[in-house]
């Protein structure tokens, strides 16, 4: 042990009069430290300021590592310093683990210098997981000075040893993603950056100042793993190659070693490069990075979500949060310290929420066959969704285990998309409404779509079951269909009513919110008898009468018209494909989906009234403005996935509907933002532009309660404080 500490000890006298080594373990990052932390305005954004602190790391640790002990070891060996040491009662064993000693105890404290100017300075937090974040840096220092004393052995000259060092050195500078973002960088550039051993320490340290994680979770496990191992083999192999003069040459053969000290990123690169779960993992980094920014959207009409309006106020978000909301934009915007966004002219708002969609539907028709089962439609039209300013859906009747899946995806941060919540499948009567749908199905998927899509219990006891059942599997709401058909699209078994009160009953006992289909005014009776949450569609075929109105408003029900669907059946019996025109469907919509809609149904179908299906329209259209007038609270859903009724903008056109019904613009986005939210007990942090909610929200140029299509004209669209690049959407989904 005495020959360890006497070398450590004289490696720290000789570092510390070394101007090469102070440079590179202190002032070279330290440069880059500022030079980043202006660059990226870390001032106002902590998730910057994390990405500048992990990048100066990096870059810090690999000159340490690099140069600081490979370059050092062979300037000593052509020197003759380590010549000194050959004859003297010592092997390499000491040389090398002082070295490595040594270089930590020179780095660490510049690490401290990193995050004191980072909280002082820019008022970044101090990581929350402190001792992880050093025990990263420990094993990442040690593994790259292990590295280079291992470079150091294998070459014959400080030449050779400065391209060798090069040829590793910058790569990993460049596309670990500590000096140019990943997200940069073409797909195939992302997967060799998989290989590099500067990636996993990157994104580990990253992972800990910005996403909050530890050491032990699974991606920071691996990645220490594969440096702990790097770093042994590579303790190892340097010591048998050590050499202390430098006419002791060594063949070009072993220089290969540098490559098996590499083989565990080698291993990893190959698994990730089939998974791309590093670049997964960086991507959803980068995004907590930008929710963390602290902007002020100055002198902006503000739509609150609850009715109120504020004009000329500003908003203030922080850490993916509104931080503050001035009725009067400030006057010194400086001392907020942000990034300041001038907004004259526009309305900021709540982000936009359909209640009411099926995400597992096109809402038109594909000519080849083959499209239904891509498997990245579902989220792609999640993703048109979020580019059309809806923020959040509720997908009412989907197969289970592919929408419990496909939230679980969204969730993870995978793709950008808006939120979804799905109530999973249906309770229907055998035979009941939408049973039928299944006909559409390829024979040997029908068993396994019903099984997935419906709940057709045959007696109280298993409906209460089910409904259990489905809150276990982790469903967001219940739905159940109450319809007997009617004339123009045929007659249904309708769900018994002991059956359907006893759902509803066990869903409220188990804290899921329920939502009805209803085809007639005596179908919504009895749900708002049997205490639904919401009721959808309400009835086409007669007027809903005053008393079950009443009902509704005193037991706070909600009531959610889909007027896009009726309209499309309108359509659809007219062979009048205009619905697909409108500008900002055209930019959403899978262009094959759109044009070959268009040409089926661009004739009116045989056997179909018109006038029947237009006075369907009629007559929700009267229901829905006699909800209002009933003070009932109303929510928007478009019904999407139906045909004519295409994922994306859908709500946009649902509040066009309201207001030619005459529903006051006010009321309709008010439906559309704050009622929703609450109905999908989100009104704590979504549907409200109000202190302490998710920063969630679009900016419209022009103002929709003078004029509700600038709904549509959308300028931007933030979910939880992430600027979202609307026109890298759809790159998404890109091979």
């Amino acid at each position: 042990m005495k020959p360890y500490i006497a070398q450590t000890a004289s490696n720290l006298r000789l570092m510390g009069r070394d101007p090469a080594v102070l440079f590179f373990s202190a002032l070279f990052p330290m440069v880059f430290f500022f030079v980043f932390a202006q660059a990226f305005h870390a001032g106002s954004s902590s998730g910057a300021m994390a990405q500048v602190i992990a990048s100066v790391m990096i870059i810090g640790v690999l000159g340490n590592g690099f140069f600081g002990a490979g370059i050092r070891t062979v300037v000593d060996r052509e020197t003759n310093v380590l010549r000194r040491f050959k004859v003297a009662p010592i092997n390499a064993g000491p040389i090398i683990v002082a070295s490595m000693i040594s270089g930590w105890v020179a780095y660490m404290p510049t690490v401290f210098l990193f995050l004191l100017f980072g909280k002082f300075l820019y008022g970044a937090p101090f990581p929350a997981h402190l001792l992880s974040l050093l025990f990263f840096i420990t094993i990442g220092l040690l593994a790259f000075r292990a590295m280079g004393m291992i470079i150091a052995a294998v070459v014959n000259s400080q030449q050779e040893a400065t391209i060798l060092i090069q040829l590793l050195y910058l790569p990993m500078l460049f596309l670990s993603g500590a000096t140019f973002s990943q997200e940069m960088m073409p797909n195939w550039l992302q997967q060799i950056a998989a290989f590099l051993p500067a990636t996993y320490l990157y994104q580990g340290m990253k992972s800990i100042l910005l996403g909050g994680e530890d050491a032990t979770s699974k991606a920071n496990l691996i990645s220490a793993l594969c440096l702990i191992t790097a770093m042994a083999v590579a303790l190892f192999v340097g010591i048998k190659l050590f050499r202390w003069e430098k006419e002791e040459k060594i063949s070009g053969k072993a220089k290969l070693w540098v490559l098996v000290v590499l083989a565990p990123f080698f291993i990893i690169g190959v698994y990730q490069a089939k998974t791309k779960q590093s670049i997964d993992r960086e991507k959803q980094m980068d995004r907590a990075a930008s929710q963390m920014r602290t902007v002020l959207f100055n002198n902006v009409n503000i739509f609150v979500g609850n009715g109120e309006t504020i004009q000329g106020g500003s908003v203030l978000i922080k850490d993916g949060k509104i931080s503050q909301v001035f009725r009067k934009a400030p006057q010194d915007t400086k001392a907020l310290n942000a990034d300041v966004v001038e907004e004259a002219g526009k309305t900021l708002m709540p982000g936009l929420i359909d209640m009411h969609v099926h995400v597992g539907a096109p809402g038109g028709v594909f000519s080849n066959p083959q499209r239904y089962a891509d498997t990245s439609l579902e989220t792609r039209r999640l993703a048109g969704y979020l580019y059309s300013g809806v923020t959040a859906v509720r997908s009412t009747g989907d197969l289970l285990e592919g929408a419990i899946a496909l939230r679980q995806t969204m969730a993870s941060g995978k793709y950008e998309g808006a939120e979804f919540f799905t109530c999973g499948p249906l309770f229907t009567a055998a035979g009941g409404h939408p049973e039928e749908l299944l006909e559409n199905f390829p024979e040997f998927m029908r068993k396994m779509a019903k099984e997935q899509f419906l709940r057709q219990p045959k007696t109280a006891d298993e409906a209460r079951a089910q409904v259990a059942a489905l809150k276990q599997a982790g469903v967001d709401c219940v739905k159940a269909v109450l319809e007997a058909g009617n004339p123009t699209w045929g007659k249904f078994n309708h769900l018994d009513p002991i059956i359907y009160q006893a759902i509803i009953s066990e869903a409220a006992k188990q804290g899921l919110p329920t939502a009805t289909h209803t085809g007639n005014a005596a179908d919504v009776k009895l749900a708002v008898d049997a205490g639904s949450n919401s009721i959808e569609h309400g009835s086409t075929v007669d007027l809903i009468p005053d008393e079950t109105f009443a009902a509704m408003k005193a037991h706070d029900l909600v009531y959610d018209p889909t007027l896009s669907v009726f309209e499309a059946f309108s359509a659809m019996g007219q062979g009048n494909v205009q619905l697909l025109n409108r500008p900002l469907l055209q930019q959403v919509g899978p262009p094959d989906l759109l044009s070959n809609t268009k040409t089926v149904f661009s004739k009116p179908p045989k056997n179909t009234g018109p006038v029947r299906l237009n006075a369907l329209l009629e007559t929700a259209n009267q229901n829905l403005l006699h909800a209002y007038q009933s003070g009932v609270t109303l929510i928007t859903g478009s019904d999407a996935g139906n045909m004519l009724v295409i994922h994306g903008p859908t709500v946009q056109h649902e509040l066009e509907l309201w207001v030619n019904a005459k529903i006051p613009a006010a009321v309709a986005l008010q439906a559309a933002t704050y009622n929703a939210a609450k109905t999908l007990h989100q009104d704590n942090r979504i549907g409200l532009i109000k202190k302490g909610m998710d920063a969630t929200f679009i900016v419209l140029d022009g103002d929709p309660l003078q004029d509700i299509s600038a709904t549509e004209h959308i300028n931007a669209v933030y979910l939880r404080g992430e600027h979202i690049d609307r026109g890298d959407l759809f790159d998404q989904f890109k091979p």
